[in-house]
């Protein structure tokens, strides 16, 4: 199928017709049939993923449906804050996996994290291939090496980015089983809605206690939706001082009546909060 100079190949069967070059590339290179079981699978996710508002649920979803869809031994979920390399992270994994400790090793180790981001961006943003074998910053760190511990050394790697190519989300799915160029075009297909579902889930309340109060989008100033649309882009307060016009202190003191406004502690479940209460497009 011919879209102006380009070829769409929408029959490419996994493991055939991609490049011989960079595995990674090759494994998100081109379009691809699936197969019926495998479509009313995803169907069943992607419904599975808008009926999550809280981490409990979310925690149901990705061990039980999500699971079908790629198998995992473990999810790390990280939403880029203000600060670059700076994340709120969360884990959902297996009973025995201290959940907890990953997210702490995920965030004290910085070059690991860092090496999976360039990894993902060298892949042009298609989810990305990682193993902990061998030698680099993936190898040696104390994520890395509590992965290894648990068996988790196959990393499937992807995310959402802004409208300038910066990363604002991050997914690591450890453990990955036999990790196959249908698995990495499913998890491209299903990151949006695990975003989302993962951003409603930092909520303090419940959906029923805000869809019941349909004013509170009235409670923003026109300047103060303008900057909660700047953070959920992953901006800084300098960067949206700058973008605006006004100084960083400033900034500051509109995130923080934001904050109050909206009955959250942090920028994370503001956007949430937005979200969720529809004043804020995803």
């Amino acid at each position: 199928m011919q879209v102006g100079d380009s070829q769409v190949n929408m029959h490419t069967r996994p493991g055939h017709g991609a490049s011989s070059g960079d595995p990674e590339r090759a494994l998100a290179s081109g379009a691809r049939l699936l197969e019926s079981q495998v479509l009313e699978s995803l169907l069943l996710n992607i419904d599975a993923s808008l009926r999550v508002y809280t981490r409990a649920q979310l925690f149901g979803w990705t061990q039980e449906l999500l699971q079908n869809l790629i198998r995992h031994e473990l999810l790390v979920c990280a939403l880029r804050e203000g600060r670059p390399m700076t994340y709120q992270v969360d884990c959902f994994a297996s009973p025995w996996i201290d959940s907890d400790r990953v997210c702490g090793l995920f965030q004290q180790d910085v070059e690991a994290v860092a090496e999976l981001v360039r990894r993902w961006v060298e892949a042009e943003f298609h989810p990305a291939v990682c193993s902990l074998t061998g030698s680099g910053a993936l190898a040696h760190g104390e994520f890395s090496t509590e992965l290894h511990a648990i068996g988790a050394d196959n990393l499937l790697v992807h995310g959402t980015y802004d409208s300038l190519g910066k990363p604002v989300s991050l997914f690591v799915l450890g453990g990955v089983r036999g990790v196959s160029a249908e698995q990495s075009f499913l998890l491209e297909l299903i990151a949006p809605f695990l975003h989302l579902a993962w951003v409603r889930s930092q909520l303090a309340r419940a959906p029923e206690e805000t869809h019941a109060a349909p004013h509170t989008a009235d409670l923003l100033t026109a300047r103060e939706k303008e900057i909660l649309r700047w953070i959920h882009l992953g901006k800084s307060n300098f960067e949206i001082g700058t973008i605006l016009g006004i100084s960083p202190l400033t900034v500051k003191n509109h995130v923080q009546k934001i904050l109050r406004k909206l009955n959250v502690r942090n920028r994370t479940q503001a956007v949430g909060r937005a979200l969720a209460l529809r004043f804020l497009d995803p």
